[in-house]
């Protein structure tokens, strides 16, 4: 692991100084987990936002994934300084709640009056956005105290829907961070067009997600649209990469929850056709999740549970180290945003595989970086993976390129310049105390 400890939680590098402090907006910064495994680049955003002088505090809805002596100093730091909605004593929590609409009754009617507006929900479902509006009451009240003036938000489910109350009861100004795929799929049980609508403005990780975005829109709303790309630490795209020793078996890695989107059952079945063909394959699968027992029950029924690990949730410098040790990176996935982990392979020089979903074919340009095959063919995802394993010159051509390819545009320090720009350029200096209408 030693190789990779310090590019661990790396935030911006290379940039050579702040922006303008003075230009700075004070942010809060609304995430459903933080910190969190399997979404590192929110640890990253925060702290490369912060080194370029962007004034930000974080609010998460659920506590860590992991206990407090699994967390990096580097998280511990952040999870001390993070206000938590769920976790605590939920008396304690109600207490605050009623306290709140006591000092500020105004607040909480403009909030219900949203709520009671949301159309299409059952009464379970009025019911659970009540409960978006009570943790929205605390994280305006926690703004205020804090002197926050904007509030940004990750993701357009359910933590949007506290944004989205938050924003209206309090009058606070939000914006979001669209990735997809969930909130692309599910538009209207997301109510996303309604999250939409109050944002101030909105950033996409992609020009598929804009374009999924403008789809449901009128025209006038476009404008509210940027892409800033997400990407890793320039710093990976140094490691030397490793290469496969001679007559040892080909290392497939796939990195991912393993739930059903992501395709890997179908990905065992493209390793068995492998190995009917004569090639020695192995593959390692880092995460974990509720497809776990199925996909250990189909490498057995295929007959290929030898050549396949399953490494359960795994820490971020190990899952890099995996990466790096790799000699071909593999995503069968059926939806995606653009997936960080890609991005990762791809800057340690290990040529991926992977679907033509999404925005996946803006990060990798099919036959140049690595290969794009049509999400759920078994037959394309066989054949590309057997061109790469049985041609060691193409993997080593495919990595240089791919290597190069996220150095220069997904290059985490230039994209969280490009996102602290757009909140200059989007919100006025707001350094006075929120003042709450009654």
């Amino acid at each position: 692991m030693g190789a990779f400890q310090k590019v661990k939680n790396m935030g911006v590098d290379g940039l050579g100084g702040e922006l303008n402090a003075h230009q700075m907006p004070r942010l809060a910064y609304l995430l459903s987990r933080y910190p969190y495994i399997s979404h590192t680049f929110f640890l990253n955003e925060v702290l490369g936002l912060r080194s370029l002088g962007v004034h930000i505090e974080t609010a998460s809805v659920n506590q860590p994934d992991r206990s407090t002596d699994r967390l990096s100093d580097t998280e511990r730091e952040e999870a001390k300084r993070t206000l938590y909605l769920k976790g605590g004593s939920r008396a304690a929590a109600a207490l605050r709640v009623l306290g709140i609409t006591l000092r500020n009754p105004g607040v909480t009617l403009r909030g219900m009056r949203a709520v009671v507006g949301v159309p299409n929900l059952t009464l379970a479902g009025r019911a659970l956005w009540m409960a978006y509006l009570a943790e929205g009451l605390l994280v305006g009240d926690w703004m205020r105290r804090q002197r926050l003036a904007h509030l940004h938000v990750h993701f357009g489910g359910a933590v949007a829907s506290v944004g989205l109350l938050t924003s209206v009861a309090w009058r606070v100004p939000y914006s979001l961070t669209i990735h997809g795929p969930e909130e692309l799929q599910n538009t209207q049980s997301y109510h996303l067009k309604d999250k939409l609508r109050q944002a101030s403005f909105v950033v996409c990780i992609s020009d598929f997600c804009r374009s999924q975005l403008m789809q449901i829109t009128p025209v006038s709303a476009w404008a509210k649209f940027t892409v800033v790309r997400l990407g890793v630490p320039a710093a990976l795209t140094d490691t030397a990469p490793m290469a496969c020793a001679a007559g040892a078996p080909v290392q497939l890695v796939c990195v991912g929850r393993l739930v059903p989107e992501k395709g890997q059952h179908l990905l065992l079945r493209s390793l068995a056709a492998l190995v009917e063909r004569g090639f020695d394959v192995r593959l390692v699968l880092a995460g974990d999740g509720a497809d776990r027992a199925g996909l250990e029950a189909e490498a057995s029924r295929l007959g290929v549970s030898g050549n396949v690990t399953f490494k359960g949730a795994t820490a971020h410098a190990d899952t890099l180290q995996l990466c790096a040790e790799a000699d071909i990176f593999v995503l069968a996935s059926f939806a995606e945003g653009i997936p960080v982990a890609l991005m990762e392979a791809m800057a340690l020089g290990v040529p991926c595989v992977s679907t033509a979903v999404a925005g996946i074919p803006e990060l990798i340009r099919s036959g140049q970086d690595g290969l794009l095959v049509p999400p759920s063919n078994l037959r394309a995802l066989t054949d590309a993976l057997a061109s790469l394993v049985g041609d060691a010159a193409l993997r080593q051509t495919m990595g240089q390129s791919a290597r190069l390819r996220v150095r220069t545009t997904y290059n985490l320090a230039i994209n969280q310049r490009q996102l602290a720009e757009v909140f200059v350029q989007k919100l006025a200096p707001r350094e006075e105390e929120l003042c709450v209408p009654a």
